[in-house]
């Protein structure tokens, strides 16, 4: 299976977000012919203030985002894993950040919305409180991409070893993580965080991440890119440079199968009291 993942710098214009997906997504399948897409997390509007997000936010299956990448899975024949779109949740003034999977038909096969809030202050002082729009999501998810088992997790999920043991229990062989991990945070841990959950998990781990700069209000955030591929064994074997653009390889389910069966560490675990 060929996989690609799109790297973006989306910002607080969802129309010019969605054509710019459309365009990346138009160029993997004329440059790497992929079976399976992701973008990353919020691809559709990123940054903005709490009621542009409200604004920006859509009923998924009735939303522009939603129509655009339910087209192309279904024109190209290839899987969709539609990084996380905002999603207005009837009746509610929170909204959902959730991924949504479309199979070779555009039929909808997966939807998971991110359970882990980033409530915290970096580094350099910026405080972030995701958790004050966002509602978070309370279901683990995998699906079958022809035969291959993908879980599902969005960024600051990463931190949280538990919900991949779970994925791993449920059969994933491999992992999509869209992020829009901060700069100050990403440049540390990004990398490390996801080579360990590749290797814990014995899964190929493949994340898709945001880039460059987006405003909130007066306020520069930056976002630090680096999508990558992890094989089951922990090796990057796949990285995309600096800016926007497209990062592609193939993946090998045998792989996974023979690092499983060379440390069994699912067979190995006991129950720690």
């Amino acid at each position: 299976m060929k996989i690609s993942l799109i790297q973006m710098n989306s910002r607080h214009s969802k129309a010019a977000n969605v054509a710019m997906a459309v365009e990346l997504i138009e160029r993997a399948v004329t440059d790497e012919r992929p079976d399976w897409v992701c973008l990353p997390e919020c691809f559709d509007f990123l940054g903005g203030t709490r009621a542009d997000k409200q604004a920006a936010a859509e009923i998924l299956g009735e939303g522009p985002a939603y129509g655009a990448m339910q087209n192309l899975a279904r024109r190209h024949g290839i899987f969709i894993h539609a990084g996380s779109i905002l999603e207005r949740i009837p009746g509610q003034e929170l909204i959902g950040n959730t991924t949504v999977v479309f199979g070779r038909d555009g039929g909808e096969i997966a939807r998971y919305r991110k359970i882990h809030m980033f409530d915290v202050t970096v580094p350099d002082g910026t405080q972030y409180h995701e958790s004050a729009a966002f509602k978070p999501g309370d279901c683990v998810v995998t699906y079958d991409c022809e035969g291959l088992k993908v879980g599902c997790a969005i960024c600051y999920d990463l931190r949280f070893p538990d919900l991949f043991q779970v994925l791993a229990e449920r059969g994933a062989e491999m992992i999509a993580l869209p992020a829009a991990f901060t700069l100050l945070t990403g440049k540390d841990h990004w990398e490390v965080l996801c080579r360990a959950r590749a290797i814990e998990t014995e899964a190929y781990f493949c994340a898709a991440a945001q880039t460059g700069t987006h405003q909130i209000g007066t306020e520069v955030r930056s976002t630090y890119g680096h999508s990558l591929i992890v094989d089951p064994w922990g090796h990057v074997t796949a990285r995309a440079s600096d800016g926007v653009g497209i990062v592609s390889t193939r993946i090998d389910r045998k792989l996974v199968d023979k690092v499983r069966a060379q440390i069994p560490v699912a067979s190995h675990k006991v129950k720690i009291r």
